[in-house]
């Protein structure tokens, strides 16, 4: 059986987000925590590793990717007593403050893009 999903930390979500937003301006920035919050959380394509991943957004560009895949990692599809519900919704918190930081904000159904 597998163990439950220990929560983050606020200090590990704020981690997550400065070193994603970082990687977006300076992809060699992307650490292992920001690489894999992305390919394991995000549906992001892992490249093979992170030297892969880091080497495919030198010539493309992160920020795009991130906000045309905001929609998809909102996890609507769950719902308040679901299993790893709580866990979802970490993850879509963090994804936001991401969004957040590049000036893109998800609302419902709704693009509000702010530059």
């Amino acid at each position: 059986m597998n163990k439950p999903y220990t929560l983050l930390t606020e200090r590990q979500k704020t981690l997550i987000v400065n070193n994603v937003l970082a990687a977006v301006t300076d992809i060699n920035k992307l650490n292992n925590i920001g690489y894999h919050f992305l390919y394991l959380s995000c549906g992001f394509i892992a490249h093979y590793n992170r030297y892969g991943f880091i080497n495919y957004y030198s010539t493309e560009s992160l920020r795009d990717d991130i906000i045309t895949n905001a929609q998809m990692n909102q996890w609507n599809n769950f719902h308040l007593g679901d299993r790893d519900y709580d866990h979802q919704m970490e993850k879509k918190e963090i994804y936001n403050r991401i969004l957040v930081g590049l000036g893109a904000e998800y609302k419902a159904s709704n693009w509000l893009r702010y530059y």
